[in-house]
């Protein structure tokens, strides 16, 4: 089998190092890639949202399948645009992907079926949030989200009216999230512990993958604003296997039968972004895609071949595929450029990697990073994801801080306690 996998971070090269460990699997393409999926397949110069150039290179080099990554392209409708005319790609349609390119229809798709979330409004105008924060509806703090795609980054949390103005004023106003923002979700603040819940679903039944933890905020301690996620951990320690049936029953098969119903039929990863309060597990997000940091930490627990879940899927039989997951603790701290989530400077040399090549019980899967001239350079905001799985966490983490001694670039960022017991965030 020929294999494109679109998109160039670390998720993309933890998929492809994972799918290329198939013995069915003949040759791997990623689309662009970066430097480190060099070593195990070929880099093609395709954005993962050019989706014509990536339909026009599927079918002159005869894909038979492709897996997109990132959520532009599976929001846009690749999955459609492949379809046509005969080619395989492995995500949920355009219009079941509308579950993470809209907050909106989310949050109303919640309500109509009573999946537990947060309270909620929804505003377009500065004056409608205004009177709505001053209504006494929320206590503070609220969080303010945009509508649409804001890579991560688009969830402020905000502890006073002011800030939440400010947040609002920036996204309807100031545009900071472009188009995204038109449209804004004010939202009850959850408190308790964060999860990612993953499923792979054929559209009608679901099977789910290990769990695994986010570390969302820039700096320890969870402060300061949301990035794309700065490390995670496989299992979560808070999700024992009552709740697991639990957020299955009540939240995860639910939701993939009520898109059925509603003929948006959704065949692909479900991403369920969880929030375990007092009140029980309530849905923060839905995400359409693998998760990114959690795809790293979870392909080093994924003992099976992953095409066959991939295939599975596709084929509308997706619990045939039985996955095997090792009960290992798994573990992924993000290396990020001086300045992330905001400005920060590209064209930085990486020093060190040559040093982990030859470690077996470390993985470093690249993300932002390209080469030039024989040099690793940074070429994004989250640049390195070092990885490992031990037997407990502890030993996880004290093996992939030990390797990021290892690494250098100037302005070189991480946060120093994913992995850490945290209290729940306030």
């Amino acid at each position: 089998m020929k294999v494109l996998v679109v998109g160039g971070g670390g998720r993309e090269h933890a998929l492809a190092w994972k799918i290329s460990q198939s013995p069915r699997v003949k040759k791997v393409y990623c689309a662009p890639g970066n430097a480190g999926t060099r070593s195990l397949a070929e880099n093609v110069d395709i954005k993962a949202d050019d989706i014509q150039a990536l339909k026009k290179f599927a079918a002159q080099e005869k894909i038979d399948l492709t897996v997109a990554g990132p959520e532009a392209p599976l929001t846009e409708g690749i999955v459609d645009e492949f379809e046509q005319i005969g080619l395989k790609c492995f995500g949920p349609y355009k219009i079941a992907a509308e579950l993470e390119g809209s907050k909106v229809f989310a949050k109303q798709f919640m309500d109509r079926h009573k999946i537990p979330t947060g309270q909620y409004r929804i505003v377009d105008t500065t004056q409608a949030a205004q009177q709505i924060l001053l209504s006494g509806v929320f206590s503070f703090p609220v969080v303010i989200k945009a509508d649409g795609l804001a890579a991560g980054k688009g969830v402020i949390l905000c502890r006073s009216l002011r800030a939440a103005e400010e947040a609002v004023d920036s996204m309807i106003v100031e545009k900071k999230f472009g188009d995204a923002g038109k449209v804004v979700v004010i939202e009850e603040f959850l408190r308790g512990r964060e999860v990612s819940f993953i499923v792979v679903s054929d559209g009608v039944k679901a099977s789910p993958f290990v769990t695994t933890m986010d570390h969302k905020p820039v700096f320890d301690g969870d402060k300061g604003p949301n990035t794309g996620g700065m490390g995670a951990i496989s299992p979560s320690p808070f999700v024992k296997q009552d709740q697991f049936n639990h957020i299955m029953k009540t939240i995860v098969l639910p939701t993939i039968t009520r898109m059925l119903e509603e003929e948006r039929k959704y065949k692909g990863v479900l991403y369920v972004g969880l929030m375990l309060t007092e009140q029980g597990p309530r849905v923060l997000e839905y995400n359409c895609r693998f998760g990114d940091p959690e795809t790293q930490p979870q392909m080093l627990r994924l003992e099976s071949d992953l095409m066959d879940i991939l295939e599975a899927a596709m084929d509308g039989n997706v619990l045939e595929a039985k996955p095997v997951w090792n009960r290992k603790a798994s573990g992924c701290v993000v290396l990020a450029s001086g300045g992330y989530p905001t400005k920060y400077e590209k064209g930085k040399v990486i020093e060190g990697l040559d040093k982990l090549e030859k470690r077996a019980d470390v993985v470093v899967f690249h993300a932002g990073t390209r080469e030039e001239a024989g040099k690793v350079l940074t070429a994004g905001g989250r640049v390195l994801n070092v990885c490992a799985s031990r037997e407990t966490l502890e030993d996880t983490m004290k093996a992939i801080y030990g390797a990021i001694d290892e690494l250098e670039f100037e302005g070189m960022y991480f946060r120093k306690d994913i992995g850490k017991e945290r209290k729940a965030a306030l």
